[in-house]
């Protein structure tokens, strides 16, 4: 390995046995380097999700090596993992995965209290523009506001690595360009690194680093020279 902060050398993934095998990856080497904002593009069943998974310790590969700043994560145990899950790693999803009966706050603090080195909830709410929000239960929020504080209860954590799965898809338009200029300037004032899939081709000029994949296989792997503000992107 070569020193890169994110690094796959060779990984592939199949899921079931016989004739019945599927490859979700296949061969998969790759690397991104620490602060970049990587957008991971590719259509359904490319393979986007079983690699961010593998990347954040929710699935284990088949073959090959994962490295997290010099560290080997294919090579984890269970506990090793859960560790690395919640001390090192932030995930927003597609749907925002709130507990209904818990405040904006509340959700916020139940990451907090996971990790070593927390950001205060109530500071992490502020930073996502909802600190008035704070006493609101999730059904009182809109859908945008409930991603924000989906994004908080990750920052929360205070990750070195965020990944974020279609962070945007439930979203309108206006909202979803909100969402993603919010993950873009946090990553920019944290130096936090950041993958986010999408299929959206259009978003792909906002990025540092464009990762295409297809059926599996990485595409291809490029440095975007002239990153394009999210504000002056239209789709």
């Amino acid at each position: 390995m070569n020193g890169h902060y994110i690094e796959f050398a060779e990984v592939t993934k199949t899921y079931g046995s016989g004739n019945a095998q599927v490859r979700a990856l296949d061969g998969v080497s790759f690397f991104i380097d620490q602060g970049e904002f990587c957008v991971l593009l590719g259509s359904s069943g490319a393979g986007k999700t079983t690699l961010l998974n593998m990347l954040g310790g929710m699935d284990t590969i088949t073959s090959g090596k994962i490295e997290f700043d010099g560290r080997d994560v294919s090579a984890l145990n269970r506990r090793e993992l859960a560790e690395y899950r919640r001390h090192d790693v932030g995930f927003v999803f597609q749907f925002y995965n709130l507990i209904p009966n818990l405040t904006a706050l509340e959700n916020v603090e139940i990451a907090a209290q996971l990790c070593k080195n927390p950001i205060p909830a109530a500071e992490a709410l502020r930073m996502v523009g909802l600190a008035e929000r704070a006493d609101h239960f999730p059904a009182q929020l809109s859908g945008g506001e409930q991603q924000r504080v989906a994004i908080a209860r990750a920052l929360a954590k205070n990750p070195r690595l965020l990944l974020c799965d279609e962070p945007t898809g439930a979203l309108d338009y206006v909202t979803g360009k909100a969402i993603l200029k919010l993950i873009y300037d946090l990553s920019r004032e944290r130096n936090t690194t950041v993958i986010m899939i999408t299929h959206n081709q259009a978003i792909a000029p906002m990025a540092d680093r464009i990762i295409r994949i297809r059926s599996g296989k990485i595409e291809s792997n490029e440095i975007n020279s002239r990153v394009v503000p999210i504000d002056r992107i239209e789709w």
